[in-house]
């Protein structure tokens, strides 16, 4: 008699899958992610490149404001001036030596906004300082005597510009010629920015840029009895800011800054893109 075996079935069974919960890893932020602000001031300020190119611009505008006071604000002397101050300086700091074209620079994004502040603080120093040594060197001048008196001989004093307060609501005019020679002068540094690999074609443009703006400017401020700067640092060596009434700051603070952004803007938008590297 046949024996029939039935087969034993095992049935496997399969031990459950263990789920490993994912869990996302959060890494604390460290204390340069939590301090980028401060720690991008922390390193410009203790950069030797940024603090060298401030004492370029302190000098520079002391031997601008200087130039101007000796030479009555002549624009001949102005240009030459200019240019050799961007010889010196330029490749330091980039010579602007006004706090206009320093704003300018800024908003078309040339130079970086703490670049920006140092320039313009340094330059107002400049300026100051310029006004102080010259200052000192009139009060060492001898007295006029009676009979040199007699013949018209003055003391020596310092170039100063004219009162505006005495302008008889004519300020505006001022204010438009201010305007108008620093949109001059921002437009032909705005080019002069794209020559950074010839230093002497970047100066004369500089130089020359000054001359034509304040050629204009200076005509006509003259018509109503004014006088053209076209420098807010420079407006404190010739004394021209007045605590009596806000036009002065108006005219020489207001007006070249809007200018010079105006220069500025308008070269960026006939030339095109803007290649020009920022400096931060």
């Amino acid at each position: 008699m046949a024996t029939t075996k039935k087969a034993s079935t095992t049935k496997k069974t399969t031990a459950p899958k263990k789920t490993v919960a994912k869990t996302t890893v959060t890494t604390a932020p460290t204390a340069a992610t939590k301090n980028t602000f401060a720690g991008h001031i922390q390193q410009s300020v203790r950069s030797v490149t940024l603090w060298r190119a401030l004492g370029a611009e302190l000098v520079g505008t002391f031997l601008l404001a200087g130039v101007v006071i000796a030479g009555q604000g002549q624009p001949i002397f102005v240009l030459f001036a200019l240019v050799g101050i961007i010889l010196s300086i330029g490749a330091i700091s980039g010579g602007h030596v006004n706090p206009a074209i320093t704003i300018g620079a800024l908003v078309t994004r040339r130079i970086g906004w703490l670049r920006a502040i140092g320039y313009i603080i340094a330059q107002l120093l400049g300026a100051a300082l310029a006004y102080i040594v010259l200052s000192g060197f009139i009060s060492g001048a001898d007295a006029v005597s009676e009979a040199a008196a007699a013949y018209g001989q003055t003391a020596p004093t310092l170039f100063t510009a004219a009162d505006v307060a005495k302008l008889g609501g004519k300020e505006i005019y001022i204010f438009l010629a201010e305007l108008t020679g620093t949109a001059i002068l921002g437009f032909a540094i705005a080019n002069a920015t794209r020559e950074l690999q010839d230093r002497l074609a970047a100066a004369f443009t500089t130089g020359l840029g000054i001359f034509i703006a304040l050629m204009i400017a200076v005509s006509a401020a003259s018509y109503v009895g004014a006088t053209a700067i076209i420098n807010p640092a420079l407006a404190i060596s010739l004394h021209a800011y007045s605590w009596g009434s806000i036009w002065p700051f108006a005219i020489y603070a207001v007006a070249p800054v809007i200018g010079s952004v105006i220069g500025f803007v308008i070269f960026d938008v006939l030339r095109g893109k803007n290649t020009a590297t920022t400096i931060k």
